[in-house]
């Protein structure tokens, strides 16, 4: 079905396709925000919105940096699925505006009015939500309608969330919900797209095992998963929870072990991918260890939340920037780099909280490696997605 927008945009390329202002935007979100974190902790800066400052801290990296990391990934693969030609210019700019006032609510940039931060905030998810739908239904495409359905859940945590905050001034259920979310995402679209790459990169360097195509036993996995996480949402201690999150993560380390990422060591952005991935089994482990009171949940949050949610989308939006903008699918020193400093941030945040290397405790070392990491992005990045793509084009997967 063709769409009825122009076929040609003449206006700035930052605004010609979903993915450009959105991961430009959540990665100087993610270098900024956790520095201010950092301040924000050790009382250097105070904020005067409605969460307290763990929460603002979570909400942030949860419902801040990755609800634009999902909104740029929706609307650049949304045209692949419909054929139609993507969102540009003034929608994109206004929804951009959105997002950018959410954060500053949040902050309480505009008072601390919860249910005006709320509005706000929400706001941008919804109308996500909103067009992906009127997109994927104006094009026909009714397979791929599913994927909103967990970015509806994903708005629902946010929701939660608020209204946790408000009336007990934390937040609990919403943001383990958000986490669970959020992590199913990754499962399920990592678990397509990375076999799938694997095996077209294997494929052209001649015979030799490919990548398990996705099976029963990935349905399985899912499965498992989901009923892990929801259990986990609702009820995060104890042994069923303990036992339901062990298994779904022996599940996702085999699921990984069959997409032969070891072989993919040659290209640094398909072994991101992989590495990202690999995440997911470890934190699921250490939530199911917290879950048996053996230890603390921050472990587990943060191994989902560094090194599973943020590894595997930034290495998506490396990926996805290079190859929509034409540019060659190789990550260089800066790029790989970048990553190195993202799967560092997350086991520095895990294994040297309590270290001191060089006068900085493990919190500041996560923290500079995570600022590190999406200074690369920017750095390599940033100039692609505010210049014109360049003629010979080179296809993601």
């Amino acid at each position: 079905m063709a769409s009825d927008r122009p076929s040609t945009y003449t206006g700035p390329a930052l605004l010609s396709r979903g993915f450009r202002p959105f991961f430009l935007l959540s990665a100087l979100f993610a270098a900024a925000a956790i520095p201010a974190w950092l301040a924000i902790w050790t009382g250097r800066l105070a904020l005067a919105g409605p969460f307290g400052p763990v929460d603002w801290h979570i909400h942030e990296m949860l419902f801040g940096y990755t609800s634009a990391v999902v909104a740029g990934f929706l609307f650049t693969a949304i045209p692949n699925w419909t054929g139609r030609m993507p969102r540009q210019g003034l929608p994109l700019a206004l929804l951009a505006g959105l997002w950018i006032a959410g954060r500053f609510a949040v902050a309480g940039a505009f008072g601390a009015n919860p249910l005006l931060v709320l509005v706000l905030d929400a706001g941008f998810l919804l109308a996500v939500t909103a067009m992906a739908v009127v997109e994927i239904a104006a094009g026909r495409n009714w397979k791929n309608l599913m994927v909103v359905v967990p970015v509806g859940i994903y708005l629902l945590a946010n929701v939660i969330f608020h209204l946790e905050a408000m009336e007990g001034g934390e937040s609990a259920v919403g943001r383990r919900l958000g986490f669970a979310t959020v992590t199913f995402l990754i499962m399920l679209i990592g678990g397509r797209i990375i076999p799938s790459f694997t095996r077209n990169w294997l494929a052209k360097r001649g015979p030799g095992p490919l990548p398990v195509p996705f099976g029963r036993f990935d349905g399985l996995c899912l499965a498992a998963a989901a009923m892990a996480l929801l259990f986990w949402t609702l009820r995060p201690e104890g042994l069923p929870a303990a036992l339901l999150l062990a298994l779904a993560a022996v599940l996702h380390a085999l699921r990984l072990a069959r997409w032969r990422g070891m072989a993919t060591w040659r290209s640094p952005l398909l072994l991101m991918l992989h590495v990202a991935y690999g995440f997911v089994p470890l934190g699921l482990a250490a939530t199911a260890a917290a879950a048996a009171a053996w230890m603390g949940a921050p472990a587990g949050m943060h191994l989902l939340g560094i090194g599973a949610i943020g590894g595997m989308t930034l290495a998506v939006m490396m990926r996805a920037s290079l190859g929509h903008t034409g540019r060659p699918l190789e990550a260089g020193p800066i790029l790989s780099a970048g990553f190195a400093c993202l799967a560092a941030a997350a086991l520095a945040r895990v294994l040297l909280a309590s270290a001191d290397i060089g006068g900085l405790d493990g919190y500041s070392l996560a923290a500079l490696f995570w600022t590190l990491a999406f200074a690369a992005y920017i750095f390599r990045i940033g100039p692609c997605l505010m210049r014109p793509s360049v003629q010979q084009t080179h296809p993601i997967g």
